[in-house]
Order: structure tokens, then C-alpha cells, then sequence
């Protein structure tokens, strides 16, 4: 039985393209969860402001010479975890984001999750560690580090995620990192947690290499916090912080993951829309067929195709 309803909801790129959840290939799953945003709130507004950015994107990739979505079929989930209409205690939106990623597993899909707040990735990657007898690095971009123990109270908060998801057990590969708090900086020089600073980055043509031969599985899950690009490209996000990656030192550092490991899964998250102003959400709506395109790329779908969809603009 599928997760939801066939066409009940946007469909990711458009209905004319979506197909049924037993067919698809990849699943679009939104999670406009919400409950410990600090600054700019609005992020569970992020996944349709997504979807319905994704409309409006052009079919043909230009780097990768060919129409990715019909190469790959595509289904979009019904929302979980939806604070839009009800209360979601933190506990509830884990087990939910858990159990919905953990069919996707079973039945051999390859899961992008929508944010929503970046406390989701907690219940998803804990759906892969239990699903795969296999280890796995979850590699994360962002501008925090997001590995404090607790903030606000909570041990589920925002600000803490990547310190749930070390204490699985698992290795992490924080990357575009430029802002961390003094107890973030004593854990990452105690356990030696090796992060690719923002500051380095700007300045070392080798990054990206240098930042793969720090993974050390072959598979990888990838963790994608809006915020980890720089805000003059993604204003719409709820803690920005100057000197993040640029579009294409992102795309490229994506491609090459992708062409060197095996991606599980990945999420985009933390999209705050701003009103009067569609930049973010088509930029993060562009990322997620990016996405798409490379990880259907690294599975031999591609085929070539002529023939290119027009908005006509």
C-alpha cells in the first residue's frame, strides 16, 4: 500500500511527470516539522514552497545533457510530521520520519526527505543505521555544527542533531562549518572529529578531494542544511551566517560523492521562505533535481533526449 494517495498532493517537477509509489524509483518525502527554531522561524513552510518552486525548472540539465526526470521516476509522498496543522512532540515526529523512511528501505527506494527543521535528520538516519548491516558516514553541509548535547532544554533541538547522530555510533564529515559554540569546539578537538571549515575552504582549491578522502565508508548518507550556502545565494533560511559555499563548489562537491561512494539517502532541509521573493526555494527545488540528477547518474539511468520542456520564459 502506498504512503499516500496517487496525486493527492504537489508532486515534485510537476504532475505530468509524477508516477505511483510502486513504480518510483526515488521518493520525495516533506517533513514540515517545527518546534525549536531560535531566529527566523518559518522552515515548515519549506517543503511545498519547494514542490511548488519545482514547477517551474526546466527538464533538460544543462551540465548533464539530458532531461534527468524521464530517466527516473519520481513519486512525492503525502507530508509527516506537519506542525502546519497540529502539535508534534519531537518524539513523535522521530518515530514518524523513522517509519516512513524505513518502508522507503524496505521496498528498495532511494529516499530525498524535505525540511522542515534540520531535528528530522535524527529520525531518518536512525532508519538507515537499523536497516543496513553495512556502515555509513553521514556527511553534513552546513554553517553550524550542530553537535551541542542540548539547547533550549531539548536533546531534540536543531542545534543538536549531529551530536544525536555521533552518538549512534556513526562517522560524520561536517563540511562548510563557520559557527560552533565552545562546547562544540571541545568536542570536535576531543574526538577528533575531522570538519571542513568554511574559512579553508575559500582558500584551498583542493577541498573537495580533501574532504572525500576523509569519508571513510563507501556509503554515505547527506545531510544538506540550506544554511550551509552562503546567504547572498539562500537568503530564505532561518540562521544565516556569511561565507558559505557558492552554487557551484556545492554541485561539484555533490557529483564527486556521488561518483566515488554509494549514496543511501539525503535530506535538504531548514528552507524559511521569504515573502515577496522565490530565490530560495527555487535555488533548493534546482538542488534537489541536481541531486536527482547525480544520483541517477551514479546508477547508469542516463539516457539522452532532444527534447526540452519550456516555461517560456
Amino acid at each position: 500500500m502506498p504512503l499516500k494517495s496517487f496525486s493527492s498532493v504537489q508532486s515534485f517537477i510537476g504532475s505530468e511527470v509524477e508516477c505511483p509509489y510502486d513504480s518510483a524509483q526515488i521518493v520525495i518525502l516533506p517533513i514540515p516539522y517545527e518546534a525549536t527554531t531560535t531566529y527566523r522561524k518559518g522552515c515548515e513552510k519549506g517543503p511545498e514552497a519547494i514542490l511548488t518552486a519545482s514547477d517551474q525548472l526546466e527538464y533538460y540539465d544543462v551540465e548533464l545533457k539530458w532531461e534527468v526526470i524521464h530517466s527516473v521516476s519520481v513519486y512525492t509522498n503525502s507530508p509527516i510530521a506537519d506542525t502546519r496543522s497540529r502539535s508534534v512532540a519531537p518524539e513523535i515526529m522521530l518515530q514518524e520520519a523513522k517509519t516512513a523512511v524505513s518502508r522507503c528501505i524496505a521496498d528498495g527506494k532511494f529516499v530525498i526527505a524535505l525540511g522542515g527543521e534540520h531535528a528530522i535528520t535524527t529520525g531518518i538516519v536512525s532508519a538507515y543505521r537499523e536497516a543496513l548491516d553495512e556502515p555509513f558516514t553521514v556527511v553534513q553541509i552546513d554553517a553550524h555544527g550542530d553537535l551541542r548535547y542540548e539547547y533550549d532544554g531539548s536533546i531534540h533541538n536543531h542545534a543538536c542533531v549531529m551530536r544525536r547522530i555521533w552518538e549512534m555510533g556513526l562517522p560524520i564529515l561536517p563540511v562548510g562549518i563557520r559557527s560552533i559554540c565552545q562546547e562544540e569546539a571541545a568536542l570536535i578537538h576531543d574526538k577528533n572529529i575531522p570538519v571542513l571549515w568554511a574559512d579553508e575552504i575559500a582558500n584551498n582549491p583542493h577541498w573537495i578531494e580533501d574532504a572525500i578522502a576523509q569519508i571513510p565508508t563507501k556509503n554515505v548518507f547527506i545531510t544538506i542544511d540550506l544554511d550551509g550556502l552562503d546567504p547572498t545565494l539562500m537568503p530564505g533560511v532561518g540562521t544565516p551566517q556569511p561565507g558559505g559555499l557558492d552554487w557551484y563548489g556545492l554541485l561539484r562537491f555533490l557529483r564527486r560523492i556521488l561518483e566515488t561512494h554509494r549514496a543511501i539517502g539525503c535530506d535538504v532541509v531548514e528552507l524559511a521562505p521569504i515573502s515577496d521573493s522565490v530565490v530560495s526555494e527555487f535555488t533548493a527545488a534546482k538542488l534537489v533535481y541536481k541531486l536527482i540528477g547525480y544520483y541517477a547518474l551514479s546508477q547508469g539511468w542516463q539516457i539522452k533526449t532532444n527534447s526540452i520542456k519550456s516555461n517560456g520564459l
